[in-house]
């Protein structure tokens, strides 16, 4: 569904207008989907949670879904991916997510909408996978948690995207043109209000776990696990289009503090590209640490 008219201006209308729509996934969702469900007597969860990992849309339908069928004392409980499939079943999370509709049948008709939005979901993807190696590296009580937050921190975005390409569009383009602007100064001027805001909106009317809200707050970025899924959601954003952003550097310094390592150690982790790397290395602000 495309916006045909003038799109509302206050974060109320904008949430009753996406919450109105099915959430799509990627199509190489729903194909995995159907290979395991075809071989639904060999799959277990865990290839279940990878798949739905794999898919921020997905992994946001299925949690709100889980609040809308399980026991408040079981949904407070499910903070991750694996203890919703764990708690659905193979069957009924087969039945549950049959047929969904796919994010390139949504936009299929808007090449340019399609190829923004599939960036921001590699994007996501990449921040999922910082959050996940840094939390490990933390010694984080739930490693997975952190990695949700981050998958999820920005689908709000990705919503936008499927719900008015046109005005995702012009936030890129103002952004392309003065890389000085900041997010949500332009999602401000565009939309009426910071994409921050829309996201935590929806995620209490798909009444997600407090921990969740908390982690993908970045008001919250005091607290280490919170600091862990800001600092990848920036890199993963500030990486987009390569390494040659100004802000990677400020990224780095932060994440060195996070993990107490040098800066050598974290980009030996993160596998900068060799091109880039004196750049880096020559501009470290201080010792962080000494190892991996």
């Amino acid at each position: 569904m495309m916006l045909d008219k003038r799109p509302p201006r206050d974060l109320a209308a904008w949430l009753s207008l996406i919450a109105s729509q099915e959430i799509p996934v990627l199509r190489q969702t729903v194909r995995r989907l159907d290979e395991a469900r075809q071989n639904r007597e060999r799959v277990g969860g865990r290839e279940i949670t990878d798949i739905v990992l794999q898919d921020p849309l997905l992994a946001a339908r299925v949690l709100a879904y889980i609040q809308s069928v399980g026991s408040r004392r079981l949904r407070g409980d499910i903070t991750n991916i694996a203890g919703a499939v764990m708690m659905l079943g193979i069957e009924p999370f087969f039945r549950a997510f049959d047929r969904p509709q796919t994010l390139e049948g949504r936009l299929g008709a808007q090449p340019a909408a399609l190829l923004g939005v599939l960036q921001v979901v590699l994007r996501a993807q990449r921040a999922a996978r910082y959050a996940h190696e840094w939390a490990f590296a933390r010694h984080d009580m739930n490693v997975e948690e952190v990695a949700l937050a981050a998958l999820l921190h920005d689908t709000a975005e990705i919503l936008v995207w499927c719900t008015a390409p046109e005005l995702a569009i012009a936030m890129r383009q103002r952004q392309h043109v003065d890389r000085s602007l900041r997010s949500g100064a332009v999602q401000q001027a565009v939309l009426g209000f910071p994409l921050a805001e829309l996201q935590l909106a929806l995620c209490h009317a798909w009444r997600l776990p407090e921990l969740l809200l908390t982690m993908m707050d970045d008001g919250n970025a005091h607290l280490p696990r919170v600091r862990n899924v800001k600092l990848a959601v920036d890199l993963a954003r500030h990486t987009a289009d390569g390494w040659g952003d100004p802000a990677i550097a400020d990224d780095l310094d932060a994440v060195q503090d996070l993990l107490h390592i040098n800066r050598e150690a974290l980009l030996h982790r993160l596998q900068v590209p060799p091109d880039v790397l004196p750049r880096f290395l020559a501009d470290e602000r201080g010792p962080r640490g000494s190892g991996l």
